[in-house]
């Protein structure tokens, strides 16, 4: 097998390659995606290299080709005229210049069959490489098309991921805080203000309890007071305040 043609196999199987079904099988996808696209780079560049190795070959043979075509004609030509002047020679009554200028036409068509067989073995042989460079061309162009839906998937591949990882970061930010969690944060900042609020209300019931006892021990005093009055009043013989009916 020639390396064109080693090459030319490994292209239609790369080619032809299920990239899912390849994916679907990975453990890792991301590596795997990062190997196909490895492997599709260096077989990219290895086929180039030798699809234009091959062009060069059936340039080469093209320009042999019309070379041999060339001389075909140009033999062809040289063949008649050798033939037209033996006949010249022949006419005028110079059979010896007759016979040397035959036999050089005889030469030259000899030359025309060489170069006429030349042409009829390059055609098939330079077909053929015309049929192979358009299959490499093909090739090629499915491998970077493969390529290309290669990085493709690799970019889809990694943004599913990044928004994977997102969204459970997300989902685990969400889950940490729970507002009916006594253990929370929260909670228990909610604790320590109803506990605020709560002492609030006690001192509150304490200063108005302070109040009211106040205002009765004032009301104790001034009973006592008039209690006073009242004893001196009988003492002197004053009458008591009559309550009217």
């Amino acid at each position: 097998m020639t390396q064109k043609q080693s090459i030319l196999g490994r292209m239609s199987q790369l080619a032809k390659a299920n990239i899912n079904a390849l994916l679907d099988r990975a453990e890792d996808p991301a590596k795997m995606i990062d190997q196909l696209i490895r492997d599709y780079t260096n077989n990219i560049a290895e086929a180039e290299q030798a699809i234009a190795q091959t062009i060069g070959n059936l340039r080469l043979a093209e320009q042999d080709y019309h070379e041999d075509v060339q001389s075909v004609q140009e033999w062809g030509a040289k063949a008649l005229a050798a033939s037209r002047k033996a006949d010249e020679y022949r006419s005028g009554g110079d059979p010896v210049n007759a016979d040397k200028f035959d036999q050089l036409a005889k030469v030259a068509l000899r030359k025309q069959l060489d170069a006429e067989g030349e042409v009829r073995a390059a055609q098939p042989m330079i077909e053929q490489q015309r049929v192979t460079v358009d299959k490499l061309k093909t090739g090629l162009g499915q491998m970077k098309d493969r390529l290309g839906e290669l990085k493709s998937k690799r970019d889809q591949l990694v943004a599913r991921q990044k928004a994977a990882q997102a969204q459970q970061a997300v989902q685990g930010a969400i889950g940490s805080i729970n507002v009916m969690d006594p253990t929370s944060e929260l909670s228990r900042f909610e604790e320590a203000v109803r506990r605020e609020e709560a002492q609030a209300m006690g001192q509150a019931e304490i200063a108005a309890s302070s109040l009211e006892s106040q205002f009765a021990e004032l009301e104790g005093s001034m009973q006592d007071v008039e209690l006073e009055a009242r004893l001196a009043a009988l003492k002197s013989g004053t009458p008591t305040p009559q309550i009217e009916s």
